[in-house]
Parts: C-alpha cells; sequence; structure tokens
C-alpha cells in the first residue's frame, strides 16, 4: 500500500501492481473500498499494471471534514494519475466510481483515456424534479429526492449503521452467499457518516446525462439482470455514449451489484476481453 497526499490535505491509500503496458485504474463505489477489486488485482491477465485507491473517506485513506464532492473525489483522481506519471490509462468505474470517472470527464476531458468500463450506474440515481416520468425510467433512477432526504437522515442519526447495512443488502438478489454479504457489510464500517452521508447526497443528486455524449473513447458498460440498478438503465447508457457496446450479465452469472466479486472469473473474462482490442479511431 502506498500514499498520496492530495493538493488540499487529503491521505489517499492506493496501490499499483507495477509491470508494463497501459495501466488500468478502478475507482471502487459508495461506502466500499479498493478491497472490491482484490480478485481484479490477482487474477487479470497477467502483466497488466493495475491501479486501485481509497477514495477520501473511505478504507484506509484519510478522513478529512472537508471535500466530500464528486467532483473533488474526480480531482483526487487526477492528481493520482500525475503523481504516478501517467500519460495514458484505462479507467473502470463501479457504482460511484463511474460517476467519479464521469465528473472527470466533464472537468478534464477524455486525453489521457484510453478505454473506460462503467459497471452498473445509472445515469441519474434520484429523480431530480426537472426530469420527465419518461426521463426517469429511462435513467433507471432508484428513488425520488424525498426519499434520498430521508435516506440521508436515516443514516446520519443512531441507528445509522444498521441503515447501511440495509441499505446495501438491497444491492444482492434472492441469498446472497454469507462471507460475501459480510465481507461488503465490513467495508462499509471504515466510512464515518460525516463524510459518508455528504458524499451519498452529492453523488445521488448528480444527472450525467449530457456528459455522456463526451465520452469519446471505447466504452464497456456492464450491468447485471440481478443487481438492484435496473439493466434498461445500462442499456440506456450505453446508447447515448457513442459507439459504446453492453454487456449484461444473466443472474446465473452475477446476482447482484457486485459482479466482480460474485463471479470474479466472468467478469474478469469480459474486462480482459474488452481492455486487450487493438486501438482502433477515436469515436
Amino acid at each position: 500500500m502506498k500514499e498520496l497526499i492530495t493538493t488540499d490535505g487529503a491521505r489517499l491509500a492506493y496501490r499499483d501492481s507495477g509491470g508494463g503496458g497501459v495501466p488500468l485504474i478502478m475507482l471502487h463505489g459508495w461506502g466500499q473500498t479498493q478491497a472490491m477489486f482484490r480478485h481484479q488485482l490477482a487474477e487479470l491477465a497477467p502483466g497488466r499494471r493495475v491501479v486501485t485507491v481509497d477514495l477520501r473517506g473511505h478504507g484506509l485513506s484519510g478522513k478529512p471534514r472537508h471535500g466530500y464532492r464528486i467532483a473533488r473525489l474526480a480531482r483526487d483522481v487526477l492528481e493520482l494519475v500525475d503523481h504516478l506519471r501517467l500519460p495514458r490509462f484505462d479507467a473502470l468505474g463501479w457504482s460511484m466510481g463511474v460517476s467519479v470517472w464521469w465528473s472527470f470527464v466533464d472537468q478534464y476531458g477524455t486525453g489521457r483515456m484510453r478505454r473506460f468500463v462503467a459497471v452498473d450506474q445509472p445515469a441519474a440515481v434520484a429523480a431530480v424534479p426537472w426530469m420527465t416520468e419518461r426521463e426517469q425510467r429511462d435513467c433507471g433512477a432508484l428513488f425520488d429526492v424525498p426519499a434520498l432526504l430521508d435516506l440521508g437522515a436515516a443514516l446520519a442519526a443512531p441507528g445509522g449503521d444498521q441503515v447501511r447495512a440495509d441499505f446495501v443488502r438491497g444491492m444482492f438478489s434472492g441469498e446472497p452467499d454469507p462471507e460475501l454479504l459480510a465481507f461488503v457489510a465490513g467495508q462499509l464500517t471504515a466510512t464515518p457518516a460525516y463524510a459518508g452521508v455528504p458524499l451519498l447526497f452529492d453523488h445521488c443528486a448528480q444527472d450525467w446525462r449530457d456528459v455522456l455524449p463526451r465520452v469519446d473513447v471505447p466504452t464497456l458498460v456492464i450491468g447485471c439482470e440481478g443487481s438492484h440498478v435496473h439493466p434498461d438503465s445500462q442499456r440506456f447508457v450505453a446508447e447515448r455514449i457513442p459507439f459504446a457496446r453492453l454487456h449484461v450479465f444473466a443472474a446465473d452469472v452475477a446476482n447482484s451489484h457486485f459482479p466482480f466479486l460474485e463471479n470474479p472469473a466472468a467478469f474478469n473474462a469480459v474486462v480482459e476481453e474488452f481492455l486487450a482490442e487493438e486501438a482502433g479511431p477515436r469515436p
């Protein structure tokens, strides 16, 4: 584990597997950690350089009292890329990690990105008031703004740990593997409410639909039939990113929001095939 101190004083813990080729930078979701990608660090094609990081407020990274906005997390990632002196990289985000990459593209462009993998993230999590009902369905919004406010209040109140555990349990269909569920729930405990609640609100309140057409690098969008994120929302994302392709795992392959943990062999095969393709012209 290595560390980087950001320009605003936050300490970020990251891993860099080393090796040649184009590095793959992987960003985790809300309340989780880079340990989500333990199977990818160990099992992606030999020789691939993989970089993972605990976003601020998560895992082994620092828990400052500032900066819990998606835009600041995107700046943290830019500083990590600069720190590692990467002129070119592949980007993978899962859940909120996808939102961080969309913010990165929105602010800094795609000039250093070679390929992009977006895993199971709607273009808008909350049905913001200016959306029509059709737009809410297309985006796959998970709840409306009043429900988001209620969730934030419950997470910040006494008993918030149980609310957080129930929230994550809802990301699994059927009966999840007990060890897998315990692992995911355990990662949540590293993020204090003062960090997690404002970040969740900022994350869910974003509407990334206008950014999607500006993702002008080859893109793979991954969804899961068994996830709480409806696969149609991933189809919506793939249709709006130029020349993006969509892969949806059937429920008998991965039955949750966590395909990289639930079936790492299947997940790694899909990602590696996409990353290994010969470079073509930018869309």
